[in-house]
Formats: C-alpha cells, sequence, structure tokens
C-alpha cells in the first residue's frame, strides 16, 4: 500500500536549502514547503535586507554586487548554523564555493530548475532583480544559466519547476527528500 510522502517523511534534522535562478520560484515554494515540513522558512535576501538596513537594488547600487556578495556569505552561513529550516537563497548564493560547500556539510540543498522562458516570463512579473536592470533580460538569463547550472547540478537533489501546481513541486520535493532520507 502506497503511501504519502508527507504521512511517513520524518521531520528534517538540519536544513533544506533551495538553489536556482531568480524566478524559479525559491521563495514561494519554500514557504509551501517549510508548512508541509513542519519547519520555518528562512528567505535570505530578506535576512540580508534586514542585516543591510536597505533593500538588495540599494546594496547593489551604492556599494557594488562585491559587498552584496560578501554581506551574503556572512548572513547565510549563520543561518546554515541554525537548526532545520526550508532556507530559500539567492541565485548567486551557490555559486561562492565557501557557500556551496557549507550547504554540502550542513544541509541537503534542492535546485528547483526552471526553463529560459518559465524564468523569463516570472522575472518580468516585478523590477526588482538588481542583474537584470540593464540589459536584455533574455540574454542576461540565458548567461547566468550558462554560467550557474553546472555548479547547480552539484545539488543533492533536482527538481523541475518548470509549471504545474506549488502544491505539485512541494510534493516532489518531501517525497525525494524522504528518499533521500531512506537511501542516504
Amino acid at each position: 500500500m502506497a503511501s504519502n510522502a508527507t504521512d511517513t517523511s520524518p521531520a528534517p534534522t538540519k536544513p533544506i536549502v533551495l538553489v536556482g535562478l531568480m524566478g524559479a520560484g525559491k521563495s514561494t515554494i519554500g514557504r509551501r514547503l517549510a508548512g508541509a515540513l513542519g519547519i520555518s522558512f528562512i528567505d535570505s535576501d530578506q535576512e540580508i535586507v534586514e542585516a543591510a538596513g536597505c533593500s538588495i537594488s540599494d546594496i547593489f547600487e551604492m556599494y557594488g554586487e562585491a559587498i552584496f556578495r560578501d554581506l551574503e556569505q556572512r548572513v547565510l552561513l549563520r543561518l546554515l548554523a541554525g537548526g532545520p529550516c526550508v532556507l530559500a537563497t539567492g541565485g548567486g548564493a551557490f555559486v561562492n564555493p565557501t557557500i556551496r560547500d557549507t550547504i554540502r556539510e550542513k544541509a541537503i540543498s534542492v535546485w528547483l530548475k526552471a526553463d529560459l522562458e518559465v524564468l523569463l516570463e516570472r522575472v518580468s512579473r516585478r523590477d526588482t532583480r538588481p542583474l537584470l536592470k540593464s540589459g536584455d533580460k533574455s540574454a542576461i538569463l540565458s548567461k547566468l544559466i550558462d554560467d550557474r547550472y553546472p555548479l547547480y547540478a552539484g545539488a543533492d537533489i533536482v527538481i523541475d519547476s518548470n509549471a504545474g501546481l506549488h502544491e505539485t513541486v512541494v510534493e516532489r520535493i518531501v517525497s525525494a527528500l524522504a528518499q533521500k532520507v531512506d537511501h542516504g
């Protein structure tokens, strides 16, 4: 008799870290996943905003990407030292080798993978993405895909987040997490 993954899945013992490009659904899926797992949700971008006292766009504009990435690393390393949670990261976080290694050591990483067309449609809904402020969004995202997808592929779990209901994506993640726990 098959049982629902959420009924048999033990509560996570370490952070579940969502990685992927902007628009992949890390924050939206992350909130729902945390609810399904009965643990807290943390959006690292929001934590960075609170630490800096200004928006991510302002950090990029006033201080540059290098300062943002340094702050991102410090915030993420602090969050990864905490207990179980669902942690949505910014699109560039997993590119940082220190962050990637710490996630590998202290968490389970889940790559929410989406195609260019889906990402474009999703990021076009809001104009808050600093890396997309100047230039052709399609060309910028295409380059980010080329640069980052090989790194994201190192995640513990890969989930297609292209289409379908959010609940379906959450169910696939919960199922994959249960298999990971069962099979090491």
